[in-house]
């Protein structure tokens, strides 16, 4: 390591990294498009966080660029390469069951909680106080650096993949996105949405589902889901609630709603759709219990198809798409939206798969209809998928990340492929780099986000050390 004591400079910025921090946290920045305008087209959320993050930079000395109020760009330094770090100022919803105002930080017990502390407004600071640690010291790098953020990351990249359709894209770079040592494979990330049909045969029952609704995003395991149903006895159906709910590792409620209809209710717990293992999928399990009663039509199929083929189905196996590779491992599967409405006739559920090199999209989405049925459902594949990404282990980035990480921990680096996507994977040498040590807790996507300070503290000085020796 080099002989600048890279932690003591971050001490003496410790008021001013928070500070800048709180800024940012105190900032809405969810994707809302149903409140864009014509010069914020991801909404006034994640257009105020960029223009606050730039805001900082110029303050700094630094040059920026806004690119649309979708993404922008802190640079410094020149030469003919370029070092690109990749941050996103965006946040996923922040949901129900926080303890404390999800946009207001709070610093409690060596933490600092709110929504975005460790995804990753946290981590982009860190990494933005390396680089300015490294422009106030003075040091000399010999390539340019461009800090690039993006603002929509949670959903569809329309930030990032405008710059790189706009502005140089760098040679190299890492993503404060993630976890140490380093990510330096991402699996492909797919979505399906899969509809289920009206039946062929009637289904006859006493009951009749009338909507079932869950999930905030597609990389979000669904925390709560609700249910109405109608034709119910509601004593006998609260009695087979309760005794559900006595056997399964979630909580309920059930409540008459008038005109014969009652509500269900089911929490779980959330999680990143990456991990969705971690979580307690509510969906599925409300989906199960009312699988177990006599629905009636469409309702009954809807439900079926959960319980059969989603429910706590990690890896694919039920839906006929689970893959193995010897590098990148399992694949795994989330169900992740969930829609019907019998008024609107509509019946749909969306998976969030992260899926290794060996298949691809369109296989999976074949695979899904044949599994479940062609007469059961149809699957179309959303959006534009991103392909599984990898940069070898012995490539020069890799090896240097690898080395600040262990001079700075003393722990042994080595490198990881995981099913999370990470805008590192938006150049061909491109990786994810910390800021999560590898035993804190991960609260990504949960209530309750926060990020340890000691954490904060190292990640900025391992960021500054890794951009220094990039840069030479």
């Amino acid at each position: 390591m080099s002989k600048i004591d890279w932690q003591a400079e971050v001490t003496k910025r410790q008021d001013a990294i928070l500070a800048d921090l709180q800024t940012l946290l105190k900032i809405k920045s969810e994707r809302d498009t149903a409140h864009k305008t014509p010069d914020k087209p991801l909404g006034p959320g994640p257009a105020k966080a960029l223009d606050a993050m730039l805001t900082i930079g110029r303050r700094d000395g630094f040059t920026t660029k806004n690119v649309d109020n979708v993404a922008g760009r802190i640079a410094y330094g020149s030469g003919n390469e370029i070092l690109g770090i990749f941050g996103h100022l965006d946040v996923v919803p922040a949901g129900d069951d926080w303890a404390t105002d999800p946009y207001q930080p709070v610093i409690k017990d060596g933490r600092i909680y709110a929504r975005g502390t460790a995804d990753d407004k946290g981590p982009a600071i860190a990494a933005y106080y390396g680089l300015k640690i490294v422009k106030e010291l003075g040091l000399s790098v010999h390539k340019q650096i461009h800090y690039i953020f993006g603002t929509d990351e949670e959903s569809e990249w329309v930030g990032i993949h405008r710059y790189m359709e706009t502005e140089p894209a760098p040679d190299f770079g890492f993503s404060p996105d993630a976890e140490f040592p380093i990510i330096n494979g991402e699996k492909g990330i797919a979505d399906f949405t899969i509809t289920v049909l009206p039946p062929k045969t009637p289904q006859h029952g006493d009951y009749t589902l009338a909507s079932f609704q869950a999930g905030l995003r597609t990389n979000m395991v669904p925390g709560r889901a609700q249910a109405v149903v109608s034709g119910a006895n509601p004593g006998e159906l609260q009695q087979h609630f309760d005794s559900f709910l006595a056997s399964h590792p979630v909580d309920g409620t059930i409540t008459g709603t008038g005109d014969n209809q009652i509500t269900l209710t089911v929490t779980g717990k959330v999680a990143h759709a990456s991990t969705p293992d971690q979580g307690i999928n509510a969906a599925v399990y409300l989906a199960q219990f009312l699988n177990s009663q006599p629905l009636a039509g469409r309702g009954a199929a809807y439900v079926k198809v959960i319980a059969d083929y989603l429910a706590n189905d990690f890896d694919g196996t039920k839906l006929g798409i689970a893959h193995h590779d010897t590098l990148m491992g399992d694949l795994s599967a989330s169900a992740d939206l969930f829609l019907f409405d019998a008024a609107k006739q509509e019946a749909m559920v969306t998976v969030n798969v992260r899926y290794p090199q060996g298949t691809t999209d369109k296989r999976m989405n074949q695979q899904i209809v044949d599994t479940i049925g062609a007469d059961v459902v149809t699957s179309t594949i959303v959006g534009d998928p991103e392909v599984p990404h990898y940069v070898s282990g012995d490539d020069p980035l890799v090896q240097t990340l690898l080395q600040v990480y262990t001079d700075h921990t003393g722990k042994p680096g080595h490198e990881q492929i995981i099913g999370g996507g990470t805008y590192g994977r938006i150049i061909p040498r491109g990786v994810a780099f910390g800021a999560e040590l590898p035993d804190t807790e991960s609260v990504m996507h949960q209530a309750n986000e926060y990020m340890p300070l000691a954490e904060l503290w190292l990640a900025t000085a391992i960021y500054a050390d890794a951009i220094y020796r990039l840069a030479q």
